[in-house]
């Protein structure tokens, strides 16, 4: 059996985000359960030199809407970054999942040598399309994704791995 790039891309991404929604949600009940300021964990970070939790949900929601959107042979629009609560975090995921679901198979397939070029540590990096989405975009996503998860759990959420993964 083979897989589609865009099964391969836009439900994946949809699941994780759906995840990535359930995650912050817990945090907010958290913070909430324990009077703790929502900012603190917004705003918290594993190491001095990693970005804060807010930004890894810009960055988590920002990498497949980008991603798809080059896949389908588009140039992605900027998103302000501009959350600052937990419902705004909670939001851009909910935004960024509707925008995906406007991506049928039509539009991904068949991108597996479309030339992508895209700007990563400062320098232009080009991919293939299947490259692309496997050695950039999923493990990005997912790092992101990931990195908001520890942020939440190293501040005592309730989280296991079923919340990352979610349900079947």
């Amino acid at each position: 059996m083979t897989i589609s790039m865009y099964q391969a891309s836009v439900p994946v991404f949809i699941r994780m985000l759906g995840n990535l929604g359930a995650i912050l949600e817990k945090g907010e009940a958290h913070a909430e359960a324990r009077n703790i300021d929502p900012t603190v964990l917004i705003n918290a970070r594993l190491f001095p030199d990693m970005f804060p939790m807010s930004r890894q949900v810009q960055i988590a929601c920002d990498i497949p809407k980008r991603g798809a959107t080059r896949l389908a042979g588009k140039e992605p629009s900027e998103t302000p970054d501009a959350e600052a609560s937990f419902p705004d975090l909670i939001q851009r995921v909910r935004d960024t999942t509707e925008f995906l679901k406007g991506f049928c198979a039509a539009d991904i397939d068949g991108s597996e040598d479309r030339s992508i070029t895209v700007k990563a540590g400062g320098e232009d990096a080009e991919f293939s399309g299947q490259t692309f989405l496997l050695n950039f975009v999923l493990p990005n996503m997912y790092f992101h994704i990931s990195t908001t998860y520890n942020i939440l759990r190293h501040n005592g959420v309730e989280l296991g791995k079923r919340d990352y993964l979610g349900s079947r």
